[in-house]
């Protein structure tokens, strides 16, 4: 997929640069001082980012006016971004789908509902394509009524950018008897090797779970729910296999005031150990996040996000000299007095931050 370069910079206290503006094409990239790989360490993260402006908001739709955008899953195919998310409107929550070629005309695309359950909760997407099957899988959880443990749900297509060509919602763990979760979660998370797939989830209390199964039996066949991670975080457990490195890269969330941690483990079955996993030291927060030249500030948050990836298929592959997070952001002054479902989250890309 090609790559091309437009650089922006910018003069801030401490004389750092901003590299990189958002293009059409499917990626910018960043010197590799940026990030990457140095001998004590599997992974150098930025250590400040800089934020856009909002690309894609709330709008009042009549009686699918949304209160929120939220929960973004991207990928990148031929020029073209697709991007699912979830949307808050009222009394529901659903998932929502836009695609284009240029982040900056992102707002203005033409969203969807994707029609793919009756359940009043579907959300927190993730979307991959599945190369044995040859086919796109959207993954989701739903919301069923009187049941504690919600669907482990998913979703697929020959045909992206149809947006009316998912499979309706069909449970990959369904809740019952012979789910193997030991505890509900949220925010469910799938990325495999050439063996197995692994799915990933949290639960409220400081705890990251793993399941797993054969590539032939995905999407089923799920089992052995072990505890693979306890922490001070909350939720949406991202993971990715870094490139030119021998291991993975989980972002995790944390509540209050929303912002990432960041975990390093060798195998997707082996223990996690932290990289930048504390408010003073964390992966982004409201403490090493600023706006990007022109922007006014809109968020102290950094919650529910995304790296935009190397590879669109379920090896979840990111480059560590291009890193760059999609992700949803508040004020956290507009977060008092407001019900969760109808705080205004936004989405924005945080790109890093270089010394010059």
């Amino acid at each position: 997929m090609p790559y091309t370069t437009d650089k922006q910079s910018r003069t801030m206290g401490n004389h750092l640069l901003v590299a990189g503006t958002l293009l059409g094409l499917c990626g910018t990239l960043w010197p590799a001082t940026m990030g990457g790989l140095v001998a004590d360490e599997p992974l150098t993260l930025p250590e400040r980012w800089a934020y856009t402006r909002p690309l894609i908001s709330p709008v009042d739709r009549g009686e699918h006016t949304s209160y929120a955008q939220k929960d973004p899953s991207v990928v990148c195919v031929d020029g073209t971004w697709h991007v699912f998310m979830t949307v808050k409107l009222p009394h529901r929550s659903a998932i929502e789908y836009c695609s284009f070629t240029d982040w900056e005309q992102a707002d203005a695309a033409n969203r969807i509902l994707l029609p793919i359950s009756d359940s009043d909760y579907y959300c927190a997407p993730q979307v991959f394509f599945f190369e044995p099957h040859q086919r796109w899988y959207l993954i989701y959880q739903v919301g069923i009524a009187g049941q504690q443990k919600m669907w482990v749900a998913y979703s697929t297509t020959d045909s992206l950018a149809d947006p009316h060509s998912w499979t309706t919602a069909r449970p990959m763990l369904d809740g019952g008897p012979q789910d193997p979760r030991h505890h509900g979660g949220l925010d469910y998370w799938i990325l495999g090797d050439d063996q197995r797939v692994y799915l990933f989830y949290t639960t409220l209390d400081g705890r990251m779970w793993r399941l797993w199964t054969t590539i032939e039996e995905f999407p089923h066949g799920f089992r052995d729910c072990q505890l693979a991670l306890q922490g001070d975080f909350f939720e949406a457990s991202h993971i990715y296999r870094v490139e030119h490195a021998d291991g993975y890269l989980a972002l995790i969330e944390e509540n209050g005031q929303r912002y990432y941690q960041a975990y390093w483990a060798d195998r997707l079955d082996g223990p996690w150990r932290p990289l930048a996993a504390t408010a003073d030291h964390p992966f982004a927060s409201w403490k090493n996040i600023e706006p990007a030249t022109g922007v006014p500030a809109w968020t102290d948050n950094v919650s529910h996000g995304e790296l935009i990836r190397s590879s669109n298929d379920h090896r979840l592959l990111v480059d560590p000299r291009n890193l760059q997070f999609v992700f949803q952001g508040v004020l956290e002054s507009q977060k008092k007095g407001l019900p969760y479902g109808q705080i205004p989250w936004r989405i924005g890309i945080l790109r890093p931050v270089r010394p010059q």
